[in-house]
């Protein structure tokens, strides 16, 4: 064989080791691709609900029955069902008694849970802090919140089973010790605020009033509950508070929108209204692809409505059922950012909070911008069309039926 022979056999070998290579390579990311996407649908199986058929007319023009508030609609029953197993206890001791001593130590917060029954039992409040009568009408709404909310979830998931990772369910949830309350954090239902509570109650600030922005959302002083091994979430998940605020869907959607969009913000300008500008806009100038800046309502929604979107989702405008899991997790208190006033008050008092606490009424950013009002919401949705504004609704119909909002009008 002379040396030309041998270059060639050599040459052949290595192209096709290398195209075996290639091979292998895109079979192995198929196979990551699948189970990832598996794993995906695990984690999000829990909310499968789909709006009912109904006419687009029907579903638009539905509003609150006379006599109830405008942000309510009438709670048809408040039929309580009561365990004396929290599913949360069962499965954790479950999973637990499994592993060996040192294996618990070691794997607790990335154990799954399986076969979770909804809804979770339904606890009563602990009411001997408050004093006075006159939160009378307050616990009575605030009864029937909880009770619609466990309803809700024990008529359309009753006799489904979940798989979802514990530490994912807690993920947003922050952490008070001293009081003994977790709080889900909704983005645009006043959770700024919230935090700043959070740092005073925990004895990290005297006064809500002198905590800035900055550290409040990135001074990292808060402990989120799934940075706890299992036993420790378990632990505070049965034994301590738990509550959430939450918000008109539309509202908190174009409140999210005038504050990432019509702003400048050296985050959300580049990462999502760049993308957003490229995808969805013709013809769109130099400038605008260069910056992100200007994005535009029908834009957003263009994008949100997408299942391709060219960017991932974000916290601001992800529906709450995502975020908080209400149905998985069993909140002592659903306070609304339509009464958000009067709600945080009686909740203090619930919690035991100093009686000097106040909750801050101030806007933590542009606060010479008008509030996102319904009127607001109403002049935004114009931009749509009639089909988009259905969309939309759909996107956050869950939420809708969850808190027992109406459905917008326009």
């Amino acid at each position: 064989m002379n040396l030309r022979q041998v270059f060639v056999s050599v040459l052949l070998f290595g192209v096709a080791g290398l195209l075996l290579f290639m091979y292998l390579q895109a079979w192995i990311e198929e196979q990551h691709t699948e189970s990832g996407k598996k794993l995906q649908q695990m984690i999000n199986q829990d909310f499968t609900l789909q709006p009912p058929a109904m006419p687009r007319e029907a579903i638009w023009s539905r509003s609150a029955p006379l006599g109830l508030s405008k942000h309510e609609m009438a709670v048809s029953s408040s039929r309580h069902w009561q365990s004396k197993a929290d599913p949360f206890s069962v499965v954790a001791a479950s999973l637990m008694s499994q592993l060996p001593d040192q294996q618990k130590m070691n794997e607790a917060p990335l154990s799954w849970f399986r076969g979770v029954y909804l809804p979770p039992a339904l606890h009563p409040l602990n009411k001997t802090i408050v004093k006075g009568g006159k939160w009378k009408d307050i616990d009575i709404t605030q009864e029937k919140r909880r009770s619609f909310l466990h309803d809700f979830c024990k008529k359309y998931n009753s006799r489904k089973k979940v798989q979802t990772h514990l530490v994912h369910l807690v993920s947003r949830i922050y952490v008070e010790d001293r009081h003994k309350v977790l709080y889900c954090e909704v983005p645009k239902a006043g959770c700024s605020n919230w935090k700043r509570i959070l740092m005073v109650l925990n004895g990290l600030a005297t006064s809500a009033y002198n905590i800035s922005h900055d550290d409040v959302h990135y001074g990292k002083h808060l402990r989120k509950l799934d940075s706890y091994n299992l036993k420790e979430i378990n632990t505070r998940l049965n034994m301590y508070t738990k509550f959430i605020f939450v918000r008109d869907p539309m509202e908190r959607l174009v409140s999210a929108f005038r504050d990432k969009f019509e702003h400048p913000n050296s985050y959300y300008h580049p990462v999502f209204g760049k993308a957003i500008i490229k995808k969805y806009r013709h013809n769109a100038d130099e400038e605008a692809l260069k910056t992100g800046s200007g994005v535009k309502f029908k834009e957003f929604i263009q994008y949100l409505l997408d299942s391709h979107r060219p960017v991932g989702m974000d916290i601001h405008w992800e529906q709450i059922s995502k975020l908080c899991y209400p149905c998985l997790i069993n909140y002592d208190f659903i306070g609304k950012f339509e009464t958000l006033e009067e709600d945080a008050t009686y909740f203090l008092q619930l919690v035991g909070a100093p009686a000097d606490l106040k909750f801050p009424k101030f806007k933590d950013r542009h606060s010479s911008d008008e509030r996102t009002s319904p009127e607001v919401v109403r002049q935004y949705l114009k931009e749509l069309s009639k089909e988009e504004r259905q969309l939309t609704y759909n996107f956050y119909y869950l939420d809708y039926l969850m808190f027992n909002y109406t459905s917008p009008i326009v």
